[in-house]
């Protein structure tokens, strides 16, 4: 079985100590593709590197995260864009809003929003959208500024029935990480009632660390228990999980 991991920070400093280990792991567990959403330019290095230790298996996006946009946003939209014009990305990302840490500079996020979804559509790739506590926004900034032009993930879905089918509606798919396995998440409850046509895989790792081994360093390895889960949700078996979200990840991506 074939399964795509679309989102995981495989280049951060947690996996300094075993990083070729724990890919290799992932891989034993089907996991041909990593998807590498970028912050700032903090990692850019970092995450390139990946990319090319990884050809045709890890792959990076280009994008400014949320959390990371604070006085110096337009210089490190600047880089942003000189990156996408130098090369070609398989994404934007991860981009979007933030409203759970921080709200000083809410203004500037939805500038630094907007203005990567407009560079997504001059390239035309797609975008990867982060949305802690703000998904009707930026549902919502989406709306205003998309077109047939535009697709992407909601990465770390969240949300209700109602979010989902707006995101659907849109021609966005959910992004399902770990949060799906927890018990008190009441998401199982909404994907219930939404098609695996419209469903991405993603770990975050090394965040957001599924049951039954929450509490430690997520890795892509453990999308197996994700899709466990899914599976149970779905009423359905892994097989089919593994071949209509990897159908789905190649669409969005091309690749």
């Amino acid at each position: 079985m074939n399964f795509i991991d679309t989102h995981c920070h495989l280049y951060l400093p947690e996996f300094d100590g075993d990083r070729n280990l724990m890919i290799d792991r992932a891989e034993k567990e089907g996991v041909s593709r990593f998807y590498l959403p970028g912050i700032d330019s903090s990692v850019i290095q970092s995450m390139l590197a990946l990319e090319i230790e990884y050809p045709n298996r890890c792959f990076a996006t280009m994008g400014l995260h949320p959390c990371s946009v604070k006085e110096n946003y337009e210089e490190e939209l600047g880089l942003v864009e000189s990156w996408l014009a130098k090369r070609k990305f398989v994404a934007i990302g991860e981009i979007g809003l933030d409203f759970y840490w921080d709200k000083t500079f809410t203004d500037q996020q939805y500038d630094a929003f907007v203005r990567q979804i407009i560079l997504a559509r001059k390239y035309r790739i797609p975008i990867i959208i982060h949305s802690r506590d703000s998904i009707q926004e930026c549902i919502a900034t989406v709306a205003r500024n998309t077109g047939d032009d535009l697709t992407g993930i909601f990465h770390c879905f969240g949300g209700t029935i109602e979010n989902a089918q707006s995101i659907i509606e849109m021609g966005f798919y959910l992004g399902i990480g770990g949060v799906l396995t927890y018990k008190n998440s009441g998401l199982a409850t909404v994907i219930e009632n939404i098609s695996l046509e419209h469903i991405v895989l993603e770990t975050d790792a090394p965040y957001l660390t599924p049951v039954p081994l929450r509490g430690k360093r997520n890795e892509s390895s453990y999308l197996k228990y994700i899709v466990q889960r899914l599976a149970e949700v779905k009423k359905t078996n892994v097989q089919e999980i593994a071949e209509i979200t990897t159908m789905n990840a190649q669409k969005i991506f091309g690749k």
